[in-house]
């Protein structure tokens, strides 16, 4: 990979507060990280989009303007918790060098514009596991990401737990 002074290629990790994607952190750390300690082959950036408070609430009616700074404050909390459990998990496994980004904004467009910035070589995200009909109503991140992100894009899938 990358000698002494050279830089090495850029993974991004794109995680929100869902099982899914710290589940995509975990495979991506264990399989790219930890069998190569302490020669990383990657230098990791993991990246959480923090919703906006209209985003988050939508269209409100009357008295949507008080609500907002409560709505903010929880999304600024729920943004230091997956920041710092990240972090967390990374130094547990003996993965120190991480920035970790918290970025205002739609998920799509804040992981494909972190992959511009640091000249991402590869994108991991969880997949959610929607159905047709959920991921044309909600959307899907790791597919609008797939197809707009100027990088390799893994897609992580939680295995499914049998009866």
């Amino acid at each position: 990979m990358a000698s002494e002074g050279e830089s090495k290629p850029v993974m991004l990790v794109g995680i929100d507060d869902s099982e899914h994607s710290f589940y995509a952190l975990e495979w991506a750390v264990e399989h790219f990280f930890v069998p190569h300690a302490p020669n990383f082959p990657f230098k990791l950036f993991v990246v959480h989009a923090k919703p906006s408070p209209t985003s988050a609430i939508g269209l409100a009616g009357p008295g949507a303007a008080e609500v907002l700074p409560y709505v903010e404050a929880d999304l600024k909390k729920i943004a230091l918790r997956v920041a710092e459990k990240a972090k967390e998990f990374c130094v547990s496994k003996s993965v120190e060098d991480i920035t970790v980004e918290v970025i205002e904004g739609d998920a799509r467009n804040v992981l494909c514009e972190a992959v511009e910035k640091h000249h991402g070589s590869i994108l991991v995200l969880g997949s959610h596991g929607y159905g047709a009909i959920k991921r044309a109503v909600l959307g899907s991140v790791s597919d609008y990401c797939a197809h707009q992100a100027h990088c390799s894009v893994l897609i992580v899938k939680r295995p499914k737990v049998k009866h």
